[in-house]
């Protein structure tokens, strides 16, 4: 065992895990699923005979300094009982921040479209934005967090914080932030314009598992907020961790608008051309995020490993940005002043964090 934390969520999940399955023979020893971008951990309890229970169960340890349990135990509750295939929580220990969850096994969906391809991933695109159909009319997103303008402009500050002053170590004049805060104004302004509903707010491939049955199960959803209807599909589409060619995610993103309108009277109102304007402004304000998380999570967490995402994340927005007048200002001074010493930059750190 690593440390003491480990060893207390070995002693409560194989008490918990009794309590559920008496016939069960635990494992002596947690075997570490993975780590997130949070301060949660995953841990793999075996259980024995296996055709007298679950194979497996998830142990999380989920500081609760750091981590809303609470949260995770309510909104499981209700993906599940709205259809979606969120993780049972079996046992819950608020105090030490303890779960025991329904193990869903390690094919994330992301691997499986990389090897589907181009030709083969639109029929789990398909599921996923079945599973997300189901978590916007299920959930009730009047009882989330609001996703205001505060939090939108707090994320996007992120960029400025830690990926332009922490990681590229880029001092931004006061004419420089003053495009920088109009860009991020604007972006906020037009995520709330958007039909609000229920947000996952990290709707992407590694938080979507491809389960024995055939579903798709939803996983790290504790976050959800009342926000934009485009969020959680532009961070689908526009994934930081895969990248499609434009016409397919237009195909994509076209016949989830569709189904979409068909439910909502607001978003078929609104229209196709404004839906699609919605899915690019979102996901700007989400790539402006992501770029400050994962230079966060490099620098102040020592995980590394995201810095090789950062390239697409980038990509991303400057690509999606120049379609849009408003930011020319914004497009301006990235392609000037964050682009060529992101690239020089980013290069050497990625070569270091691999060790190549």
């Amino acid at each position: 065992m690593s440390d003491t934390r480990e060893r207390e969520l070995l002693v409560w999940a194989t008490t918990e895990s009794l309590r559920q399955f008496p016939t069960a023979r635990p494992a002596e020893r947690l075997a570490v699923v993975s780590g997130d971008a949070s301060f949660r951990r995953y841990f793999r309890l075996t259980l024995s005979p296996a055709d007298a229970q679950p194979k497996a169960l998830i142990a999380v340890d989920s500081p609760p300094a750091t981590e809303d349990n609470s949260a995770f135990v309510h909104i499981a509750t209700e993906l599940i009982a709205a259809g979606v295939r969120a993780p049972k929580v079996l046992a819950v220990e608020y105090a030490q921040g303890f779960m025991l969850l329904e193990d869903f096994g390690d094919k994330m969906l992301l691997p499986a479209l990389k090897a589907a391809g181009e030709k083969g991933a639109s029929v789990l695109y398909f599921s996923a934005f079945d599973a997300l159909l189901a978590l916007q009319a299920g959930l009730n997103a009047e009882s989330l967090p609001a996703f205001d303008k505060p939090k939108l402009l707090s994320e996007m500050r992120l960029f400025s914080e830690w990926f332009c002053g922490g990681l590229l170590a880029l001092e931004l004049d006061a004419g420089a932030r003053e495009v920088v805060e109009n860009a991020f104004d604007f972006l906020a302004d037009a995520a709330l314009t958007q039909p609000q509903c229920a947000v996952h707010r990290d709707y992407h491939s590694r938080n979507l598992m491809l389960l024995d049955d055939g579903e798709l199960g939803v996983i790290d959803f504790q976050d959800a907020v009342r926000g934009a209807y485009t969020y959680d599909l532009v961070s689908l589409l526009r994934d930081c961790y895969i990248c499609w060619p434009r016409a397919l995610v237009e195909e994509w993103s076209r016949f989830f608008y569709e189904r979409r309108a068909d439910a909502s009277l607001a978003v078929s109102q609104r229209g196709y051309a404004a839906f699609r304007r919605d899915f690019d402004l979102m996901g700007l304000q989400r790539h402006l995020k992501v770029m400050g998380i994962f230079s966060r999570l490099h620098l102040r967490d020592n995980k590394s490993a995201y810095l090789a995402d950062i390239p697409l994340v980038m990509d991303y927005f400057l690509s999606v940005a120049r379609l849009h007048p408003e930011l020319k200002d914004m497009v301006v001074l990235f392609e000037n002043a964050v682009l060529p010493r992101a690239e020089k930059q980013l290069q050497a750190l990625i070569s270091d964090a691999s060790g190549t």
